[in-house]
């Protein structure tokens, strides 16, 4: 009996150790008092606190105006302290749960915001990477969240600011496009080259760089003995960029 005493002893301590982890520091708060610290602590930055608070007014109040707001503050303090992915689903969540709400465009807006507020961040830690060697497809969710919010949306005071990032977006998938077509060029992959120029020029026109996707072309075209296809290109990119300055053919 005597060597079992040990053991109680451990298991005692352990058991006094989980009743400490599972207080709740939110008993006996009304859910106004709840929500008021919650966003207290949103508000000094002690965001992880503030996503438990939340958490435990949906958890003790589910239903009503205020666990709602919990539940769309949640993402929003998510995407404040830059766990854009946990940010995504809880504003997804939100948008599945209450597809009417007053709010449901904020719901659509941060989610956006935090996909594209992510991948300035990665593009920001990897500057020196080759951009043919990303994957642009956080660039076309990100743009494709933002659509979604206009389309469905159109007067939404987020909308304006959603057409500017996704004007931004269109930008950034055209360079990429022409970064990855200049690496076929260097690679004399010239067939590879001439169709993702043309794909700039078909998708993203009114973006700054078709021109120079236009004199891809007429160097491809030229390089594959395609003279009419090549000529065709540099007619198109005279009269449309005559002051553009690239390269030879």
């Amino acid at each position: 009996m005597l060597r079992l005493f040990p053991i109680f002893i451990f298991f005692l301590f352990l058991s006094a150790c989980a009743t400490v982890d599972d207080e709740d520091p939110t008993e006996g708060l009304t859910v106004e008092e709840v929500y008021r610290d919650a966003r207290e602590y949103l508000d000094e930055g002690e965001y992880e606190t503030a996503i438990e608070y939340y958490e435990r007014l949906e958890s003790r109040f589910p239903y009503g105006p205020y666990a709602e707001q919990a539940q769309l503050e949640v993402a929003y303090t998510y995407y404040k302290s830059q766990e854009y992915e946990s940010a995504i689903l809880a504003a997804e969540r939100f948008i599945k749960l209450h597809p009417d709400h007053r709010s449901a465009d904020y719901a659509y807006y941060l989610r956006g915001l935090a996909r594209f507020d992510g991948e300035q961040s990665f593009m920001a830690r990897w500057f020196s990477q080759d951009l043919t060697e990303r994957d642009p497809k956080s660039m076309r969710e990100a743009f494709r969240y933002f659509s979604e919010l206009v389309s469905r949306f159109p007067d939404s005071r987020y909308t304006r600011d959603a057409i500017h990032r996704m004007h931004r977006l269109r930008e950034s998938l055209a360079q990429y496009e022409i970064h990855v077509a200049n690496y076929y060029v260097r690679r004399y992959a010239f067939v590879a080259a001439a169709n993702r120029a043309q794909h700039v020029v078909k998708h993203y026109q009114g973006t700054p760089v078709v021109a120079e996707a236009l004199s891809i072309m007429v160097n491809s075209y030229t390089k594959l003995g395609l003279h009419q296809l090549a000529d065709d290109s540099q007619r198109v990119l005279d009269m449309n960029y005559p002051d553009y300055q690239g390269r030879e053919r």
